[in-house]
């Protein structure tokens, strides 16, 4: 009997890697949030399968080629497996907003790439976002909304964090992408099942 796979869609700026406002352009640009590769390889442990879906216009922008994106991604897959992580797929959009193509957030393309690459229906995945832009496309596409406030939406108040939450019902807010692992973890655990004591 086939099961659906447990998928867990996370952006990379910003959730990954620390954001940068001229982007990730060569591996030695490419910082780790802090705690957030150990985060994936929990997921990993306990039989998740992550990817990441990105936006990533600096490519068709002309800041970066396809062969300094690769060398990035190499670098973040060779940091991940040295904490014991992995990640099975990076699905990214090269293109610009001014390109008004279906790929980039906040449309759906990309989260429906994923759900048809796995045959997986994307109301049961969780999608990691620190952006509405981002939460938008996780509505669009069907998925869990979460918002991490570990990269653009760190520093942001309350009431800002409360407005992005009103424009996408449902998002669950965690500190970090460590305390998403947290939750998610913790909300799949099931009692173990054990002799019943009819007395």
């Amino acid at each position: 009997m086939l099961h659906n796979p447990r998928l867990v869609i996370l952006g990379r700026d910003g959730i990954l890697n620390v954001y940068r406002e001229d982007h990730v352009k060569a591996p030695e640009e490419w910082q780790p949030v802090p705690g957030a590769l150990e985060a994936v390889a929990r997921l990993n442990h306990a039989g998740w399968h992550v990817v990441v879906a990105t936006n990533q216009a600096g490519i068709g922008r002309g800041m970066i080629d396809m062969a300094s994106l690769n060398s990035v991604h190499q670098r973040m897959m060779q940091r991940l497996a040295a904490v014991g992580g992995r990640l099975d797929a990076v699905f990214f959009c090269p293109h610009t907003p001014e390109d008004n193509c279906e790929c980039r957030k906040p449309r759906p393309g990309l989260m429906k790439q994923i759900g048809s690459r796995y045959g997986i229906e994307l109301r049961t995945v969780p999608m990691v976002c620190d952006t509405l832009r981002d939460l938008l496309a996780a509505q669009a596409a069907g998925c869990e909304p979460h918002l991490v406030r570990s990269g653009r939406a760190a520093g942001l108040d309350a009431a800002r964090i409360e407005a992005m939450v009103a424009q996408v019902p449902g998002t669950e807010v965690h500190a970090d992408l460590g305390a998403f692992v947290d939750f998610v973890l913790q909300r799949a655990h099931l009692p173990d099942s054990g002799p019943i004591d009819l007395n």
